[in-house]
């Protein structure tokens, strides 16, 4: 079985471009997924907004203010931006929590101490007992 969604119940559409990278493996295995494939107007980026969404925070707060060498440090960085953006950062839309939530840390548990995160490029603030 492929483990696809982290919800309980999956979505009924996957809205997608019509990029050549999607083949026929791929659209057998979203089929038998249960998943009916909307498939937006070609050449037409605008109209995935949330892939558009998630593409310019990735070059805002991050591409933008790193160099990248190679290949591998592009993966490299990538994978600390997800950690980053699905552990660390803040969503209005999640009531400015993370998509893996964290308590709130009252002010008797210590200190605040500064974690540089992304090689310094952000920071997560977090009280640690002194």
């Amino acid at each position: 079985m492929v483990e696809a969604f982290p919800y309980t119940i999956p979505p009924r559409y996957l809205l997608r471009d019509r990029d050549a990278i999607y083949g026929a493996d791929f659209t057998r295995r979203v089929q038998g997924l249960g998943l009916e494939q909307k498939l937006i107007a070609p050449r037409s980026p605008w109209r995935n907004p949330m892939v558009e969404r998630v593409i310019g925070s990735i070059r805002r707060e991050c591409l933008d203010h790193v160099i990248v060498l190679n290949a591998r440090h592009l993966r490299h960085i990538l994978s600390d931006y997800r950690a980053y953006y699905h552990e660390h950062r803040t969503h209005r839309s999640l009531d400015q929590d993370c998509p893996f939530s964290r308590p709130i840390e009252p002010p008797d548990k210590g200190n605040i101490i500064e974690l540089p995160l992304l090689g310094g490029l952000h920071h997560r603030y977090t009280r640690h007992a002194a």
